[in-house]
């Protein structure tokens, strides 16, 4: 197999020595490229330090920061020989031989891509009770690659391993997304005749935002990216994903109660619902911060209704995609 594992980041320090360290032992990879958005916390020193001595790791700028960009310009760079691209995100654990177990899945099932669940972790504190909620339907709605389930044919998930030259012939991410590239190349990708497996054995560990105004920014943007994807391609949007739009929408209605309490009766009853399910499946994953999931799941919501709306009646979705490779 021959393999171009690419990093995208952006201040990673707490995470990027322990991925060097995973995936230069891998010799199933040929090349690492760490391609950095400009951090000021010491990640691009590690990386340097490590390529000093390292032949197949490159640390590789990249000037628009978001991962779309970057892992286009690896491509550009660096992908010509290879036979597929790994994508590997910063804020995650990955388990051991996941290179090799990724393309063996991928032959077995005549794949052009393998996407993976993601298994939400976090000690204490705010960041649990959002991976507590990130691991529930209350929180994701019953996402396919955000449980742990059986191997089946999706149409999008977590990135993980895709055909390099799927990747090629489909131009790499659109870079007008900030975020959601992956579900708008997964429907380029499947429309093009490619087929997606989701790999339950490579399942990987995800470490959410430590804060709510963390949690409300990263939503807000998945939302817009949501709502640019299905624009753009006229997709029929999911139960899932329409669910959360009214949460934007019953909130506006809150001024309303200052004229007639029943206007007041929809929020009300949201956050209630999420109080009361976050607090019964926080008791059943230990209690504790966990208890206070319905409180990220109420934020998940919330800013996701309000990052999709704001794209729908705002954004610039008739701008044709900006596709990072050339034929």
């Amino acid at each position: 197999m021959s393999i171009l594992a690419v990093i995208p980041c952006l201040n990673e320090i707490n995470h990027i020595g322990v991925l060097l360290d995973q995936f230069l032992a891998d010799p199933d990879i040929g090349l690492l490229v760490v391609a950095d958005g400009g951090s000021s916390d010491g990640t691009r020193e590690i990386v340097q330090q490590r390529a000093q001595v390292e032949g197949r790791l490159i640390l590789l700028d990249n000037p628009a920061r978001i991962q779309s960009a970057g892992i286009n310009l690896a491509v550009a760079r660096y992908g010509q020989g290879y036979d597929w691209l790994l994508r590997i995100d910063a804020h995650c654990l990955y388990p051991g031989g996941y290179a090799a177990m990724l393309v063996a899945a991928a032959e077995e099932h005549g794949a052009s891509a393998i996407a993976v669940p993601m298994v939400t972790s976090a000690a204490s504190g705010f960041q649990l009770a959002a991976a507590t909620a990130q691991n529930s339907v209350l929180g994701t709605g019953g996402s396919a690659h955000r449980h742990l389930g059986g191997g089946r044919f999706v149409e999008h998930g977590h990135h993980a391993l895709i055909r390099m030259d799927m990747f090629r012939e489909l131009l790499g991410y659109c870079e007008n997304m900030p975020c959601n590239e992956d579900a708008e190349f997964d429907y380029r990708q499947t429309s093009a005749g490619g087929r997606i497996w989701l790999e339950p054995k490579a399942a990987i560990t995800y470490f959410p935002r430590k804060s709510p105004g963390a949690l409300w920014r990263q939503y807000y943007r998945y939302g817009r990216g949501r709502a640019q994807t299905i624009q753009r391609h006229r997709m029929k949007p999911r139960l899932r994903q329409m669910v959360p739009l009214a949460a934007p929408l019953i909130v506006a209605l809150l001024p309303l109660g200052f004229a007639h309490w029943i206007f007041s009766i929809p929020a009300f009853a949201w956050l209630v619902l999420c109080l009361a399910g976050g607090a019964l499946i926080g008791m059943r994953n230990g209690g504790g911060w966990a208890m206070l999931s319905g409180i990220a799941a109420a934020i998940m919501h919330l800013s996701w209704g309000c990052g999709f709306l704001a794209q729908w009646f705002g954004g610039s979705h008739r701008i044709a995609p900006k596709l990072g490779l050339s034929r």
